[in-house]
């Protein structure tokens, strides 16, 4: 639900533009909104888990993000809109996290793992699932009917009967307790934070459509600025035995930075080129938001089939998995550029190379995020939680932003020749991205021998 609401609202947006008169502005806010909250409160979320438990904190978020959906369904304005959609961004922030730290309180081992490959399949679900859904919802007409001038609306309130079910499926189905609810939440760590994400995401999410003017990239400079200040203010209240927001021990667990850059990366990649992608299917040859998005099918589903499946195969090849894989996507992503580059349809064989780039995704995705948190504590589990789900928003929104200008800037006339060198030339650069992440995975396995559980 969370991630599919994303690209929902882009399916959505004409049709939403022309019911509410919204304008530029307004309309860019409906789609910002969501990600810049969703992005900026993700690790306070998380830490709000470890304090009043995580069950508890899953149920608050569904509660708030079924009540903000039903808002944004029936918002009158575009105004009302744009502040439930803030809501709706800020309760996921509160549901999202508890997922992983659950998992880390509930599971050990080989069974932690394939709890994390379940991850990934949702994952992957719900980077295609929008456009694919929104595409029936909207795209086709079916409510036209029902609620003319207002076929936008199904878009959001189709997640309110999905979390009333999930609401009464988790009442007794969800473990009680969280981490540690005696220490208490770093509130100057905590703005200092937010502040800093805040800055980054609102420039990257808002920039291209602004023209990158003076004062994102100004935002740009104070959020690494602030980013840099909070790791000092951490590690001065940890030296005095205080309680930071993100405990540096956490950061220093064996594999959490290495893996976690090269999960960034990924996500970096992957969300660059699904919007590449996308705009190649529909500006450049044509194709609906419905058949655009089951064009992506293929490729989603090889990511999650993979990341479900991969501890099957043989345990000596678990540790070298994800540097193999990313290698593989690399090559895999210079052979779509090349299939695309005139600008021909979306055929079987691109179709075959984006399920391979799916699940060479899969196969690096699982394994590192199970690097990432293997030698993380139970007991700090919010804290990994937090970090590792703000990477991976940040590096879908690092990506959209800059291989989505990449893509724009290239295409300098209409038609699917053009859209074709555009996204050959972002596969290209999603092949360099990948390499990189294989050589920060190198650094996260070389000194293991034993499988990954």
């Amino acid at each position: 639900m969370a991630l599919l609401d994303v690209s929902i609202v882009n399916v959505a947006a004409p049709t939403l533009r022309d019911d509410l008169h919204a304008s530029g502005a307004g309309l860019q806010l409906v789609i910002a909104g969501y990600t810049i909250a969703y992005a900026v409160l993700l690790i306070t979320g998380s830490r709000l888990g470890d304090l009043f438990g995580f069950a508890r904190l899953f149920r608050i978020g569904l509660t708030g993000f079924t009540l903000a959906s039903l808002a944004c369904g029936l918002a009158p304005t575009t105004g009302t809109l744009i502040a439930f959609r803030i809501v709706q961004g800020a309760s996921a922030a509160l549901l999202v996290p508890q997922v992983i730290s659950l998992i880390q309180r509930g599971f050990t081992g080989a069974a932690r793992v394939r709890a994390l490959g379940a991850y990934t399949g949702v994952l992957a679900f719900g980077l295609v699932a929008g456009q694919v859904i929104g595409g029936l919802l909207v795209g086709t007409g079916l409510f036209d009917g029902l609620l003319a001038g207002a076929q936008w609306r199904p878009a959001f309130l189709v997640n309110v009967p999905i979390g009333l079910g999930l609401l009464l499926a988790v009442r007794r189905r969800l473990p009680a307790g969280g981490g540690d609810a005696a220490r208490p939440l770093d509130l100057p760590g905590l703005v200092l934070l937010a502040g800093a994400v805040f800055l980054v995401v609102l420039p990257l999410v808002l920039g291209r459509e602004e023209g990158w003017p003076l004062w994102g990239w100004a935002m740009l400079v104070a959020g690494v600025a602030a980013g840099a200040g909070f790791a000092r203010v951490q590690r001065r209240v940890a030296a005095r035995g205080g309680h930071p927001l993100i405990d540096p021990a956490v950061v220093r667990s064996a594999g959490l930075v290495p893996a976690g850059a090269a999960i960034f990366l990924v996500m970096m990649g992957v969300g660059g080129c699904f919007l590449a992608l996308t705009l190649h299917l529909q500006s450049g040859l044509g194709y609906s938001a419905l058949a655009s998005g089951l064009r992506l099918v293929p490729m989603a589903a090889a990511f999650g089939l993979a990341g479900l499946h991969w501890r099957r195969l043989p345990e000596r090849w678990h540790p070298a998995l994800p540097v193999v894989a990313l290698l593989v996507a690399s090559l895999g992503y210079l052979v779509l550029g090349a299939q695309v580059a005139d600008g021909p349809g979306a055929g079987a064989a691109v179709l075959a190379v984006t399920a391979l780039l799916g699940a060479a995704g899969g196969c690096s995705y699982g394994p590192l995020m199970a690097i990432a948190l293997r030698h993380v504590p139970p007991r700090r589990a919010a804290d990994a939680s937090g970090v590792i789900v703000t990477l991976v928003q940040l590096g879908q929104v690092v990506g959209v932003a800059t291989l989505g200008t990449l893509f724009l800037a290239s295409v300098t006339r209409p038609g699917p020749v053009a859209t074709g060198h555009a996204l050959a030339l972002v596969a290209a650069g999603v092949a360099v991205l990948s390499l990189l992440a294989a050589a920060v995975a190198l650094a996260s396995v070389r000194r293991r021998a034993l499988p990954i559980v």
